[in-house]
């Protein structure tokens, strides 16, 4: 069975790819279990080489239709995880890169997935970004209406919407995971709007101050980057009849705010004797205005129900975090 994955050079993309050679089949066209022969990552940008043979890297965007069918080629026995995107904050800067990206670069996958023989399964990440506006409940879930106040999220409704229509006309077997925000992500920041997320766990671990661009209590709905792994993956591995006519699962989260976090971080670094970088108030209104139109809490029920997993308590995920990226 061959697996594609775009934005396969990124985190959650190389994260996605070893777990799956690990595990080594997925459910394919027969129903069965099928053997995993090659792993092809799609991406603009490699930050190191593939070391595992039965691993292609190819670089390109995804925003090109002859490098998309290229990589996903016409083998009937074939599985796409669709990760790549521009994150929030650049969508929002930058609007026609967006469209070009995250539309178009959605559009080239799923036309090619349709191209396969047989009907394949597509992944599609989506996110909580499909949220926004008034339309806004507490807790958001996979009924509530979408209206999304960013680009990003947006391009993600949309996309979602034509992943259930590729289902619906059975050109391929799509399944949109609704993600929330992803922790803690490793390396530098991002462009992302919930990059502070990441950051007010990552930089305190590393003994250096996070700036913290949104208020203090601010909550926000996250889990963690060993759950998203295998909840893309349980999500794959759905039975098609189960997921009937709304293919976008929203996956569960738990309600984080920086106050909690530090309580966290601080427990943590007593356990572990580590001194910690400051978590220090940057506020910042263009980042503050995006996060007032995300959710602040997602109910993760049909999820669980499919049998996708719930996250870890929050310290667990921070010791997730720490065994498998900390310097100390």
């Amino acid at each position: 069975m061959k697996i594609i994955i775009t934005g396969g050079g990124g985190f959650l993309g190389s994260q996605l790819c070893e777990k799956l050679l690990e595990r080594g089949a997925l459910t394919g066209p027969s129903g069965g279990a099928e053997k995993i022969g090659e792993v092809v990552l799609l991406d603009a940008i490699f930050h190191r080489p593939a070391t595992d043979s039965r691993v292609k890297q190819i670089t390109g965007d995804i925003s090109n239709r002859d490098t998309v069918f290229s990589a996903v080629g016409t083998d009937a026995a074939t599985a796409i995880f669709h990760l790549a995107s521009m994150v929030s904050g650049e969508c929002e800067e930058r609007f026609d890169d967006a469209l070009r990206v995250n539309l178009d670069g959605g559009r080239n996958v799923f036309e090619a997935a349709r191209k396969l023989p047989g009907r394949p399964r597509v992944v599609f990440a989506s996110s909580i970004a499909c949220f926004g506006g008034e339309a806004m409940q507490v807790p958001n879930t996979d009924r509530t209406k979408l209206t999304p106040q960013t680009t990003y999220g947006m391009t993600k409704a949309i996309c979602e919407l034509m992943v259930n229509d590729h289902s619906r006309k059975g050109h391929f077997d799509g399944r949109s995971a609704r993600l929330p925000t992803v922790i803690v992500r490793p390396g530098k920041p991002n462009a992302a709007a919930s990059g502070w997320a990441s950051g007010m766990f990552r930089e305190p671990l590393n003994g250096e101050p996070c700036m913290l661009p949104v208020r203090r209590e601010q909550c926000h709905p996250m889990t963690g980057y060993r759950t998203v792994i295998e909840s893309l993956i349980a999500l794959h591995e759905v039975p098609a009849e189960r997921l009937r006519d709304d293919r976008a699962i929203g996956l569960p989260a738990h309600r984080v705010t920086p106050q909690l976090t530090e309580s966290v971080l601080r427990e943590i670094a007593n356990e572990r004797g580590l001194k910690l970088g400051p978590i220090t108030d940057a506020f910042d209104a263009r980042i503050q205005g995006i996060v007032d139109n995300w959710p602040v809490a997602v109910d993760g029920a049909r999820a669980i129900a499919l049998g996708l997993p719930q996250p870890p308590p929050l310290k667990q995920i921070v010791e997730q975090y720490i065994e498998d990226f900390g310097k100390r």
